[in-house]
């Protein structure tokens, strides 16, 4: 009869693992349940999204406000459009401007959004129209290479 109650212990144990390793994963994978009625979407063009990804955070004041989910090519000016969803209780005015920022040296890419002073606000299906690119760390140390080559006598 002992051996039965540490059977049932250890099992609901384990299930209880299992269910903290599910909601951990959850969490750490940035995956919500949130209907649609939770949020609204906002396009926004950038020339170059290198290493943004969809399920990227979207941040207003280091807050996470919404999620990237999508991110496809405009095949008639070569630009990346990517699709946001935003909290419905995080209203943006029209001016507001969205980057490709990188978390610390080499962390994940998500995109920062700042808020303008205009009185209208953008709605669902709105395209956020200022821009900035994600920075491309090679590229970058790419430029530094060859300037100071061509400095060299």
């Amino acid at each position: 009869m002992q051996s039965k109650s540490i059977e049932m212990a250890v099992g609901l144990f384990v299930v209880a693992a299992m269910f903290g390793l599910l909601v951990l994963a959850l969490n750490v994978s940035g995956l919500r349940i949130q209907g649609d009625d939770d949020v609204y979407y906002l396009y926004a063009r950038f020339e170059n999204s290198s290493g943004l990804s969809e399920r990227a955070k979207v941040s207003l004041s280091g807050v996470v406000v919404g999620r990237v989910v999508d991110i496809r090519l405009d095949t008639q000016s070569y630009v990346s459009v990517v699709k946001m969803a935003i909290e419905k209780g995080v209203p943006l005015s029209m001016d507001t401007s969205a980057s490709i920022l990188t978390s610390g040296l080499l962390g994940e890419k998500y995109i920062g959004l700042s808020i303008g002073a205009d009185e209208e606000y953008l709605l669902s299906g709105d395209v956020i129209e200022d821009t900035q690119s994600a920075i491309v760390l090679e590229e970058l140390i790419g430029q530094f290479i060859f300037s100071k080559t061509s400095e060299s006598p």
